[in-house]
C-alpha cells in the first residue's frame, strides 16, 4: 500500500533529515492517536533532524504536506475501523528482517512521548466532566499496559537481555504470538484515546476543517 511519504524518501535531500520511514510513519500514528491532535509545529520538529536542516522553502512545504496526509490517512483509518498496523510490522525471526517493523514502533513510542501532555490534558478534562469509560479499569493502567507491550516488541534483542536466561528464553518462545496481538493491543490504545476525546471536539472533524 503506497504512502503520502513514498516521494519524501525518494528525494535524498528530504531523507538525510529524517528517520526511516517506517520509524517516522509510526510516530505521525501515535500522534493521530492522540486524544487532542496538537498543532503541526508541535509535533513534526520530533521527526525532523534539525542540526542537519538546510531545507528551502519547497522542500519544507513538501514534507509538511506528505506528514499531514500521512495523518489525515492515520485518522481515516482509526475512524473507519480499518485494519490499523502496516503490512510491513510482522515477525521475522531475524533482526534484519524485521527492521521495519521494530523502527515503527520505536516511532509510535517516541511520537507517543512528544503528545503525553495531550493526554495528560484529556484525562484531566474527562475528570472535570465525569466522563464514564467504557471500562472500570483505570485509564492509565490500560495506557501503561499498552506501551509495555509496545516497547518490549519494538527492540526484541534488548528486552530479551533485560530478562534472566529462563525468562529470555519463554519470551522468545512467545513473541511471534505477541506480534498476533498487535493489532488488538493498538485497538485498545486507540478506543482508550477515543474515550478520553469525547469530552473534546471531534477530532477528525476538527482536522478535515483546518
Amino acid at each position: 500500500m503506497s504512502s503520502p511519504l513514498d516521494s519524501v524518501y525518494c528525494n535524498p535531500t528530504l531523507t538525510q533529515v529524517l528517520p526511516s520511514q517506517a520509524f517516522c510513519e509510526g510516530y505521525i500514528f501515535a500522534v493521530a492517536a492522540a486524544p487532542e491532535i496538537p498543532m503541526p509545529e508541535e509535533w513534526m520538529p520530533g521527526v525532523v533532524n534539525g542540526s542537519n536542516n538546510n531545507l528551502d522553502a519547497t522542500q519544507v512545504s513538501k514534507l509538511a504536506d506528505a506528514m499531514m496526509f500521512t495523518l489525515r490517512d492515520s485518522l481515516k483509518l482509526m475512524r473507519d475501523g480499518k485494519t490499523l498496523l502496516p503490512e510491513y510490522v510482522v515477525w521475522a525471526d531475524e533482526k534484519p528482517l524485521r527492521v521495519d517493523a521494530e523502527q515503527w514502533l520505536s516511532g509510535l513510542l517516541m511520537g507517543h512521548q512528544s503528545v503525553e501532555g495531550c493526554w495528560q490534558q484529556a484525562w484531566h478534562r474527562a475528570s472535570q466532566n465525569n466522563l464514564q469509560l467504557s471500562n472500570d479499569e483505570p485509564p492509565a493502567k490500560r495506557l501503561t499496559r499498552c506501551l509495555k507491550f509496545f516497547s518490549s516488541l519494538a527492540d526484541v534483542e534488548l528486552a530479551l537481555l533485560a530478562r534472566s536466561k529462563e525468562q529470555a528464553s519463554a519470551f522468545r518462545e512467545k513473541v511471534p504470538a505477541l506480534y498476533g496481538q498487535l493489532p488488538r493491543m493498538l485497538s485498545e490504545y486507540v478506543s482508550l484515546a477515543d474515550e478520553l476525546a469525547q469530552s473534546l471536539p471531534n477530532q477528525f472533524e476538527t482536522f478535515s476543517k483546518q
